[in-house]
């Protein structure tokens, strides 16, 4: 990637591609923090419902966002760095499937949880209603087919991991990965999803 000087119609500077790591920069308090202050950045409305989330029954693992997208499905997002490693697959499915059973109800709570954890004194069912253009929240089906959506977010994809998700993508599973990659122009950080 290069800056461009429009005046002089040339190119001025080129944008070094930097990692996550050399910078210092960590999953939760960087990467992860970004994505849930702006899922935008993942290509559509998203509203994201809880951070680090661990209310599975008899297991310690948590995955890192859980969200909503518009057509109410749940949408289990995973930051990684610089690398995936080789088993990020099977760590998705398996948030993936202990989130199929979540009830319209449990997300509610979940959702409240998150809200009140970040003191922003708000109502999980308005602010759903508000996510589905003020639909009526008893009109809102939540995780009603149990088609949970994937998404991973990584600075690299180890080939495990890609031939693995094309593989689901042709059993109609909703797996998605997102390239995150850091540029530094000066001071300032750049960062293309």
């Amino acid at each position: 990637m290069f800056l461009i000087d429009k005046e002089n119609n040339k190119i001025k500077h080129p944008l070094k591609e930097r990692k996550f790591g050399e910078l210092g920069l960590k999953e939760r308090q960087n990467l992860q923090k970004w994505i849930a202050e702006n899922p935008e950045v993942l290509g559509e409305e998203l509203l994201i419902i809880q951070q680090e989330f661990d209310g599975f029954n008899e297991t310690n693992e948590r995955l890192d966002l859980l969200a909503l997208d518009k057509n109410g499905n749940i949408v289990v997002i995973e930051n990684k760095l610089d690398d995936t490693g080789r088993d990020v697959t099977w760590q998705v499915l398996k948030y993936a499937s202990y989130c199929s059973t979540l009830t319209k109800d449990n997300i509610r709570k979940i959702y409240q949880d998150y809200l009140d954890k970040k003191g922003l004194g708000a109502i999980a069912t308005e602010k759903i209603s508000e996510f589905f253009g003020g639909t009526e929240y008893e009109e809102i089906a939540l995780n009603h087919i149990q088609t949970q959506r994937i998404m991973m977010v990584a600075g690299n994809y180890r080939k495990e991991v890609t031939s693995t998700v094309l593989w689901l993508l042709n059993y109609k599973l909703k797996v998605q990965c997102f390239k995150a990659t850091l540029y530094s122009l000066g001071d300032n950080l750049i960062l293309d999803v």
